[in-house]
């Protein structure tokens, strides 16, 4: 069975890291934070990158 998970918003990532909107916006410019994808005009995240890089910085 195949299940599709939502993408997150920008503004959903922030709140699950605790970092400001703009911090996010800075790892990706510099490349450094969770994977993100632009869909359109618009910045989203898979969660498991999010995840997966969450357990990378421990």
């Amino acid at each position: 069975m195949i299940t599709l998970e939502r993408l997150w918003t920008v503004e959903e990532v922030s709140e699950f890291l605790g970092v400001p909107v703009a911090t996010l916006y800075q790892w990706r410019h510099h490349r450094t934070g969770p994977r993100s994808r632009k869909i359109g005009r618009y910045l989203r995240y898979l969660p498991e990158d999010v995840m997966s890089w969450v357990r990378e910085q421990v």
